[in-house]
């Protein structure tokens, strides 16, 4: 169900009373609850996270009605958790493969049309519509053409793509399948990373239900569409989540970005066009066509519609994904849905979007979650990961561990990305340790600037973005570790503070610059 705090869940279900999920299920507790609520029909509210449906049982309020729920709308997380994905008639008697039902009564273009009017952009990152992408693809000449899920997930604190994979297979499955369709494709990939055994374990058998259900092959439901789907186990690099460099891995190479263009929608595996849908943005493509475009519009903002699935992480009493409308505002996320801080204190900055997102101030939180507002102030939704931090995180550490982060996933093909990350990562290294000057930030605004024109891949363009936020909103810290050599924190080793409240200042030698 993604509520990975309260994780093990156990679900009862007393006909005709509703189910109830409990939470932290430890092996004495399921003992007692199965003595207690089975035999002795008392259900222990204290236990109880709430009952599903809409029955209600005393002392136990719906699961729908609790701080968790009140604020999601779980539309791609609909099945999760509550029906066995190992079981293609659970999916189907859930409205499972009618959206692909739908798509073969229109015509490809016709497809195309809806996902326009759906508005739906993509949700791993980029946020570029959706529709536009396949009309490129639909629009060029080529003897084979390809569809890819892009499983790929290096994002600490991140992990939408394994619980979807997991819980709800088929209804990416199904949306691979509307894509080819509309593209007129044939063929198509899911990458998964090696190591999520139970993803592709669950992906597997998804595969071969279908095969067996006239989903998969020829004459799929009797129409005159044809289609394959072959599993491609990553190797989990952070980089192959780029498109490019995850067509690179399927092709047997090493997975390193290629230039562009041409863009894979044109010329992508094996040179032929090639569409790449995140996991999420799959799973969306079967809503579009299961319910209708305005049924998925009719939640969100103007420029960015339906929902999107977030990981919250970090110092936040509910860990776990969750399903929000677009608009929502991010101190909604993290106190109603994520309860506060798990020490009680105040947040102090939240990273959104992982190592290319951006940290956001305690100031900032009522900006509502909007892939293109967000992006203007500094933040980019990316994947959906999100991680609070409190008042005692050192916000020029956490930039250092954001570039150390980036440094080791660089490819190093470009010389932005191999040297650029590098350099950056060496110069916050001095501030944290006592070796930093004024200038030294001016600096790193001008070489991430330079970084974010020149690398060849979004890894390289976004991997400053971290740094640049909290010098963006937390300059008086940096400003702190450089002129005072004392970290307000109290994190980082090299400036430690006395008890009376002195800095004690560790002098390092710095190092000799990089050779040009």
């Amino acid at each position: 169900m993604g509520l990975c705090y309260a994780e093990p869940i156990a679900c009862i279900s007393k006909p005709p009373r509703p189910a109830v999920c409990y939470a932290n299920v430890t092996c004495d507790r399921a003992v007692e609850l199965m003595e207690s609520y089975l035999i002795d029909n008392d259900p222990l509210p204290r236990y109880a996270l709430g009952t599903l449906g809409d029955a209600r049982i005393p002392g136990i309020p719906r699961l729908s009605e609790t701080s968790l729920f009140q604020h999601q709308e779980r539309r791609v997380l609909r099945n999760c958790g509550l029906i066995d994905p190992v079981n293609i008639n659970h999916y189907i008697a859930n409205d499972g493969y009618r959206g692909l039902a739908g798509a073969l009564e229109m015509r490809p273009e016709q497809v195309i049309d809806e996902m326009k009017a759906s508005g739906l952009r993509g949700k791993g990152g980029a946020g570029f519509p959706t529709w536009r992408k396949w009309q490129f693809s639909r629009n060029a000449r080529a003897p084979k053409k390809y569809i890819v899920c892009n499983g790929s997930e290096g994002d600490p604190g991140v992990f939408s793509n394994k619980l979807l994979l997991e819980s709800d297979p088929h209804s990416i499955l199904e949306g691979m399948l509307i894509a080819g369709y509309a593209i007129g494709a044939e063929e198509g990939y899911v990458y998964c990373p090696a190591d999520y055994p139970l993803a592709l374990e669950r992906l597997q058998t998804a595969v071969r239900q279908m095969e067996r259900n006239g989903l998969l092959g020829d004459g799929i439901l009797g129409s005159p569409f044809r289609f394959r789907i072959k599993l491609k186990e990553g190797a989990g690099a952070y980089v192959c989540g780029e498109e490019s460099a995850l067509i690179e891995c399927i092709e047997g190479k090493r997975g390193i970005p290629r230039p562009r263009p041409p863009f894979p929608p044109v010329s992508g595996l094996w040179n032929r066009p090639t569409i790449v849908n995140n996991v999420e943005t799959l799973a969306c493509v079967t809503l579009v066509l299961r319910d209708g475009p305005l049924r998925f519009a009719e939640l969100g903002t103007e420029n960015s519609k339906g929902t999107k699935v977030l990981c919250l992480s970090g110092n936040i009493r509910h860990i776990g994904m969750f399903e929000v409308p677009f608009g929502i505002t991010l101190r909604d996320v993290l106190y109603e849905i994520g309860g506060g801080s798990y020490d009680g204190k105040p947040i102090k900055a939240v990273l959104v979007g992982g190592p290319g997102g951006g940290w956001l101030p305690a100031d900032s939180l009522n900006v509502p979650v909007d892939q293109d507002l967000l992006r203007d102030r500094g933040a980019a939704l990316g994947s959906g990961g999100i991680v609070a931090v409190g008042e005692n995180a050192c916000m020029v550490d956490v930039a250092r561990h954001s570039l150390d982060f980036a440094q080791g996933e660089c490819c190093g093909q470009c010389v932005p990305g191999r040297l650029g990350i590098a350099q950056l990562f060496e110069i916050v290294k001095d501030i944290t340790e006592g070796r930093g000057s004024l200038g030294d930030i001016d600096l790193l605004v001008e070489l991430a600037s330079g970084m974010r024109l020149g690398s060849l891949c979004g890894l390289g363009q976004t991997a400053a973005n971290p740094l640049l936020s909290t010098i963006r909103y937390f300059r008086d810290e940096y400003e702190a570790h450089v002129r005072e050599k004392t970290c307000p924190a109290g994190v980082c080793a090299g400036l430690d503070i006395g008890r009376a409240g002195t800095p004690k200042i560790i002098v390092r030698p710095r190092p000799e610059p990089l050779s040009r």
